[in-house]
């Protein structure tokens, strides 16, 4: 399979996982030090916007570009994909602004480990990408696979929890939206994951 050097496309793409893992840094770091969650939420909208730009600058080349190093269908499903991740984090910090939280719990730590781990993933199988390395992205989409049956798993174990010891339900209804906001993020992450495996089944 042949790739033109230093192709727009993947270039794009890698400054999509770039600004993804910054965003995800960022998010481990505010939920971490507890930061205030409006100044917070605005710093993850921008994000955002920054990423959308990206997204915006691939879907103006393809209208202008006859040929491109993979099909045009895998180029806009994978950018939209690594959008949906990046949306599904300033999605949380909305919730906790919206909500007012102060308090951030440690399945909330947790589910932004993994979050920040399976970007980490998603960076280093967009790099591969743009390597011509298609096989040795299965590493990297066989662990974003396994880190979302993590968060699953903490899911289940923290609503659990959740029913059990708060009595508060206005409260409870606030941590049970934010538990699974956050964890579809790792769903997103997931969808990325599929979205490469088709592409490396495609162009092997």
């Amino acid at each position: 399979m042949a790739f033109k050097k230093k192709d727009f496309f993947f270039t794009t793409l890698e400054s999509i996982s770039d600004n993804l893992l910054k965003t995800s840094e960022r998010f481990i770091v505010g939920i971490q030090q507890k930061e205030h969650n409006t100044s917070f939420a605005k710093e993850m909208k921008d994000f955002e916007r920054i990423g959308d730009d990206f997204t915006h600058d691939i879907y103006t080349a393809l209208n202008k570009t006859f040929i491109t190093p993979i099909d045009r269908e895998d180029i806009v499903a994978l950018a939209s994909s690594l959008d949906d991740v990046l949306d599904g984090i300033e999605a949380c910090a909305s919730r906790f602004e919206m909500y007012e939280v102060t308090d951030y719990d440690e399945p909330m730590n947790h589910f932004a480990r993994i979050i920040h781990e399976s970007i980490l993933e998603i960076q280093e199988a967009i790099r591969l990408l743009s390597k011509k390395k298609l096989l040795p992205i299965r590493v990297h989409t066989i662990k974003i696979n396994e880190l979302e049956n993590q968060a699953d798993d903490l899911l289940r174990s923290c609503i659990k929890e959740l029913f059990r010891h708060v009595k508060d339900p206005i409260e409870l209804i606030k941590r049970k939206d934010i538990y699974e906001m956050l964890e579809l993020a790792t769903d997103a992450c997931e969808d990325v994951a599929n979205t490469m495996e088709s592409i490396i089944m495609r162009n092997s």
